[in-house]
């Protein structure tokens, strides 16, 4: 018996890289799939319906129903249909993985309107276009039904680009970082309903390699015990757990996984702090008291390099 027997999920840009192994892996615990993938380059030109038919070809070969979806995330419309072709092909729907992304990198003073409005929205604008019709759905279901409560599942999927800082990533950052806290508000907002979380890969893909071509030595080095940290199929069994009923009291979490490691993040939290007996701050107490007390003896910024390296045990 699977961890998932007889569950629906919907899993967007899951023609390629971490999408399909997390299909594959959700499949081989039972669940029916929507596999989502606009078939388009990784800036997001283009488009061919193949990538999705392959995956769903090989979801079905391991015993579960799976269907072909090749629309794109960032129209609001057309993901409400997502939700449609779930219901109307399976009955139901349990769980939406939001997994599509493009990257357009291009440091700030370089990067064009049109590179940042893309990015944002597949990513963010995606996110919300399939959790918001979701949402509906699961809330409607719970309240037709009482004992279908805390029944529905929303992974998003954010990066350390954005909860770090990544160089020539400033739109797929605030993209990113704008999940997250998506995650954490509508995690609250669904909570009779659905548990909504987050989850943040190191993995190797299209997006890290072919669109980072000086990624790919990095992204293909193993652990001294000889691990392949970065493989995407690693990734998968957190999104499975995460997706099953084991995981229905974790909710409002955002995760790293690589090889063999699992991070939880515990977000934007206060270190520090001055005060001024009572009174307001001048601008001149600021020049004073900044730099010489409030950000004294902080630790050092946790960077995407450190965390590479305490990934592949350096």
């Amino acid at each position: 018996m699977g961890l998932l027997d007889g569950k629906v999920a919907i899993i967007t840009g899951a023609g390629r890289g971490l999408g399909r192994e997390e299909a594959l892996a959700m499949a081989k615990e039972g669940c029916n799939l929507v596999i989502n993938d606009l078939g388009g380059s990784f800036d997001g030109e283009g488009g061919e319906s193949k990538f999705a038919d392959e995956v769903a070809e090989e979801c079905k070969a391991l015993g579960v129903k799976a269907v072909g979806n090749y629309d794109s995330v960032a129209d609001f419309n057309k993901a409400k249909g997502m939700i449609d072709q779930a219901v109307a092909e399976f009955g139901h729907l349990d769980i939406v993985v939001n997994n599509a992304g493009i990257l357009r990198d291009r440091m700030i003073f370089n990067m064009s309107e049109a590179e940042f409005d893309a990015v944002i929205a597949v990513h963010l604008k995606g996110t919300f276009n399939l959790t918001r019709h979701a949402a509906e759905y699961f809330r409607k279901v719970g309240k037709e039904d009482p004992g279908k409560k805390n029944f529905g599942r929303i992974i998003n999927t954010a990066s350390d680009a954005g909860l770090l800082g990544n160089l020539g990533q400033a739109n797929y950052g605030a993209a990113k970082a704008g999940i997250a806290a998506f995650t954490l508000i509508t995690s609250m907002e669904l909570k009779k309903y659905a548990t909504v979380n987050c989850v943040v890969p190191m993995a190797r893909t299209r997006l890290t390699t072919d669109a980072t071509p000086k990624m790919v030595d990095f992204m293909s080095q193993k652990t001294k015990a000889g691990l392949d940290v970065f493989d995407p199929a690693h990734f998968a069994p957190l999104i499975v757990y995460l997706a099953s009923d084991a995981a229905r009291r974790v909710n409002g979490e955002v995760f790293r996984a690589a090889g063999d490691k699992v991070w939880v993040y515990r977000g934007w939290h206060t270190v520090n702090r001055i005060e001024n007996d009572g009174k307001p701050f001048t601008a001149q107490l600021l020049v004073d008291r900044v730099k010489s007390e409030l950000l004294k003896g902080l630790p050092t910024k946790q960077a995407i390099e450190g965390v590479a390296s305490e990934v592949l045990d350096m």
